[in-house]
């Protein structure tokens, strides 16, 4: 096809979920690849995965083995894996083993048993597995790296020109990259890493080439299951100006906090709950994925410090019946617990259930044992992985709210042990406070980006129904040192309902004990308008009398009031 000079390339769904989004958009057709990586790295695994998604009677397939085992052998395990298709075997695919033409050590002969085969059947996907071996034995000759480059062009340029897409698997180490002709010569070039710390194993995989497309910079986490391999693309940084930005309000279900909240939270924004253990931030939770249940938004949950069923035991226990949503199809929870996680591998869980049932709401119970699942390699970057992963949350437009465990302090306000408070949009706070010789719960709404909420600290109480919101605490001061203690009458205002302006003003005419307002004006530094007002409160209020001598206004105090 050509379209405006161009030639149009086709390109192959590789069957490998979240691989295809990594190359850009899948395989070019008829590329020259190099699947390359440790003992033990996934590199056959992802090699058969692909050929057996695309191998088909129109487009048949050869796999070239130079093992020292025989394809058998190979086959007995990978037929484990649910991606085998054993109709395909010795049909559309058929398995050739280049063993002997390799101990020969003459790659000529390699050549030609590889375009014999090619050629009478017609194949358009070809894998040699390992490519390595056949390194290794051109280096034994004399003239092995001029040999091993010439072998790798010609075979390139034949089998491209056939019109197949070659795949070779070996065992390489990054050091070989610049010095080997098969790096240059390759189209795509995957690397496919493993790494073990602790009790942990990561896969990482890079494109670390992909002539003519665009693919995604990094390493991307897979893992190998009984379906195969699954890649979990690395999240991108979402720019904040493609952030949807919406008026609406996401009700959280609590009368007294949404009243708190300015009538909820801003629809698409992501908030933390933070409190010490037993706060309620699991109850408030779920209190906000059932009045989204209750006003025809789907709800997700994901969670990492219990099972599920105790999860929604709990809720049961509130009358919150959870379960029964996710027999309606409106609500999803994930069981995130192995300690051998990524960040990437969650949000791709996360985001696949918010899809499947359209998903309005997410909760994540709670960040800190999201922390401990992940594998130790990916805690050192907690923070930035944690803010790439909600950003590509709310940039799908739902809301987000998570939780996370603070150990309590009595003498400062913390939000979170990670310093990741600043990555949330909105931020509510839960403490406890000893006041009466009880402890007490209080909440605040600390933070909300772009948007008016209360200052108020309000108490609140955990019953059977959920958290119920209670008064504001102006009876108290040092509410957030843990300790609170009552205002003292001695600080209450010694002439109440008068501003500063206006005790000052009445102080002064207690000296007097009478005055006009020019007697005043040489007392108070106080322009005329202004204290000829504050006068006229002190009468209205009760403070002062008024009477005229001699044409003009002559002020009084009330002796009861002050005293004298």
């Amino acid at each position: 096809m050509n379209d405006g000079g161009r030639v149009q390339i086709n390109r192959l769904a590789t069957g490998v979920p979240g691989l295809d989004r990594v190359l850009g958009g899948g395989l070019p057709e008829y590329s020259f690849n190099l699947i390359a990586g440790g003992p033990g790295a996934g590199k056959t695994t992802l090699a058969h995965q692909i050929m057996f998604a695309n191998a088909s009677a129109d487009r048949p397939a050869l796999y070239f083995t130079v093992l020292g085992e025989p394809a058998l052998k190979m086959l007995r395990y990978q037929q484990q894996m649910s991606f085998f298709d054993p109709s395909k075997l010795d049909g559309v695919i058929r398995f050739i083993n280049l063993s002997e033409d390799v101990l020969q050590k003459d790659l000529s002969r390699v050549l030609d048993h590889i375009v014999r085969e090619v050629t009478s059947s017609n194949s358009q996907i070809v894998v040699v597995d390992s490519f390595r071996t056949v390194v290794r034995a051109a280096t034994v000759l004399e003239t092995g790296e001029m040999e091993l480059q010439s072998f790798v062009q010609r075979l390139a340029l034949y089998l491209t020109s056939w019109q197949a897409t070659t795949f070779l698997v070996g065992e390489y180490l990054e050091s070989e990259v610049r010095d080997n002709p098969v790096f240059t010569v390759a189209d795509g070039i995957l690397w496919l890493y493993q790494s073990a710390e602790r009790n942990s194993i990561v896969r990482k995989l890079q494109v670390m080439k992909m002539r003519g497309q665009e693919s995604m910079p990094g390493l991307h986490t897979f893992r190998i299951t009984g379906d195969g391999i699954q890649v979990f693309p690395r999240m991108l940084l979402r720019k904040e100006s493609e952030k949807p930005r919406q008026a609406s309000r996401t009700a959280i279900g609590i009368t007294g906090l949404d009243e708190m909240t300015g009538g909820g939270i801003p629809r698409g924004d992501s908030v933390l709950i933070a409190g010490p253990s037993g706060s309620g931030k699991t109850v408030l939770a779920t209190q906000f994925i059932a009045e989204g249940v209750r006003r025809g938004e789907p709800g997700v949950i994901a969670v990492f410090e219990e099972h599920p069923e105790e999860y929604l035991e709990r809720a049961r226990g509130l009358g919150f019946d959870l379960r029964e949503m996710t027999k309606r199809g409106v609500l999803r929870v994930i069981y995130l617990r192995p300690l051998d996680l990524s960040v990437d591998e969650t949000l791709q869980g996360i985001l696949d259930a918010v899809e499947q049932i359209g998903a309005k709401r997410v909760v994540i119970d709670s960040l800190s044992g999201f922390e401990v699942a992940l594998a130790p390699t990916f805690r050192e970057d907690f923070r930035e992985s944690l803010y790439r992963m909600v950003g590509a949350l709310t940039g799908t437009g739902v809301t987000v709210l998570m939780t996370v465990e603070v150990t309590e302090s009595f003498t400062d306000l913390r939000f979170s042990p990670h310093a990741i408070s600043f990555l949330t949009d909105d931020i509510i706070l839960q403490r406890y406070v000893e006041m009466e010789g009880q402890l007490r719960r209080v909440m605040v709404v600390a933070k909300m980006r772009s948007s008016q909420h209360s200052k108020d600290l309000r108490s609140y109480e955990i019953t059977d129904a959920g958290i119920v919101v209670g008064e504001v605490l102006k009876e108290y001061r040092g509410i957030i040192t843990g300790v609170p203690q009552p205002v003292e009458e001695a600080v209450r205002p010694l002439y109440p309902g008068l501003t500063d302006q206006e005790s000052l003003v009445l102080e002064a005419l207690a000296e007097l004990r009478e005055g006009t307002v020019e007697d005043l004006a040489r007392r108070v530094e106080l322009r005329r308008p202004a204290l000829t007002s504050a006068l006229e409160r002190l009468v209205t209020l009760g403070y002062a009398l008024k009477a005229m001598v001699e044409g003009r206004p002559v002020y009084r105090p009330v002796a009861r009031v002050l005293g004298r």
